[in-house]
């Protein structure tokens, strides 16, 4: 029988957890959200909290939720030029930093003083990964990429009886994972139906997310004006020298960029819209922004790549295409359009999404992912049945 964290005392139906959550490093987690991945920690560590868990946040500096009591900030890239700032590539020396950074938290949590129950792991680096083995700490590691080297290093370097468990945010992400050694259960992202709320739909088109080559908004920007769509552009630009080459040239006429939006201005934004573009040219591992969208009750249409189909599928109001054919998608987009206005209801359409992708639900499937963890050795079978496969 595992201890009791505070003298006895539990969580009403449950126990208190101490969970170190371990955040993606590159941005602070505050809004502006980074991005999708930047959202779902931030959420994950206030839904935890509110629950009455023990949780503290392993970070960039800035980010919200730092406490003071144990230092487990993470150093953020400093760029000579704040146009040399990447999405992709670190400033020379950052790797190093961010190395002893993860070898300081380690030492800390193999103190008694500081040890936690379970280390819920979003880091892209490897080293977190690697302290379930090295200290003894169980770790749910969720893969929200495709492979990357270093994690596949790092975890195909655990020994059998290490008490680690990895989550897939799709099937798409599971399968590329697998195909590098590494077995993984999937577990889907979620949208805060209060946060992302019903909308009354509006004329404009609208895109959404980082402003980077592989989320393509400039292909959305070609479809719009191929179907005489306004559209805007919302999001924090992630690479300087594609926004200036790709993306400014194409604004005007119709076309806005209205810059990085905090969550309820988004969410305004995106519900004000008659349809949704999504516009990956990559390996989308899930696509965040099509479920935000579709919680608002926007319509989405989207590049078939990734995980884009299963996080559409069964759900009315939407459409994919093949990956960088703009032509199909501005007809898919008009399409989706058209249904709206023949009788396609927005609250339909939200209520199929919040049906997928509630984030409450998911919330309270991680609470048990993370307490049979905590366990230690826990069987391959109890972790199928804590994510609900």
């Amino acid at each position: 029988m595992r201890r009791d964290l505070d003298g006895g005392q539990r969580v009403i139906g449950r126990e208190r957890l101490r969970v170190l959550v371990v955040a993606p490093e590159r941005h602070a987690l505050r809004q502006p959200h980074a991005g999708g991945l930047e959202a779902v920690v931030w959420n994950r560590v206030r839904w935890l909290r509110s629950r009455g868990h023990d949780v503290q946040l392993c970070a960039a500096e800035g980010s919200d939720f730092l406490g003071d009591d144990i230092d487990l900030h993470l150093p953020s890239p400093r760029w000579h030029q704040s146009r040399d700032a990447s999405d992709t590539d670190f400033p020379e020396g950052h790797r190093r930093l961010m190395t002893d950074a993860f070898a300081r938290v380690r030492d800390q949590l193999d103190s008694p003083a500081t040890r936690v129950d379970v280390i819920d792991n979003h880091s892209l680096h490897g080293d977190p990964i690697l302290w379930s083995r090295d200290i003894g700490v169980p770790v749910v590691t969720t893969l929200h990429t495709p492979p990357l080297a270093d994690m596949v290093i790092a975890s195909n370097a655990l020994a059998g009886s290490s008490p680690h468990r990895f989550l897939a945010v799709s099937q798409y992400t599971a399968r590329a994972w697998s195909a590098e050694g590494v077995e993984a259960f999937v577990f889907t992202n979620g949208v805060d139906t209060a946060q992302w709320s019903l909308g009354p739909g509006g004329g404009d088109w609208v895109w959404f997310g980082r402003i980077v080559p592989e989320k393509a908004p400039h292909l959305a920007i070609i479809a719009a004006r191929r179907a005489g769509a306004r559209l805007k552009l919302a999001g924090r630009v992630g690479d300087s020298a594609y926004f200036d080459r790709e993306v400014r040239p194409l604004l005007g006429g119709g076309i806005d960029y209205v810059g990085a939006l905090r969550q309820p201005e988004l969410s305004a934004l995106v519900g004000a819209a008659s349809v949704a573009l999504v516009t990956p040219v990559w390996s989308e591992p899930f696509g965040l922004v099509m479920a935000e969208a579709l919680m608002t009750g926007t319509p989405v249409a989207a590049f078939d790549s990734g995980g884009t189909s299963e996080v559409l599928a069964g759900i009315p109001g939407t459409a994919i295409v093949p990956a960088a054919d703009t032509d199909a998608l501005a007809h898919a987009a008009a399409a989706l359009v058209g249904q709206s206005r023949l009788g396609l209801r927005r609250q339909d359409v939200r209520e199929a999404a919040s049906a997928r992708h509630s984030l409450d639900h998911r919330h309270r499937e991680i609470e048990r992912v993370l307490s049979v963890a905590a366990q230690s050795a826990v069987p391959a079978h109890e972790l199928v049945e804590a994510v609900g496969a």
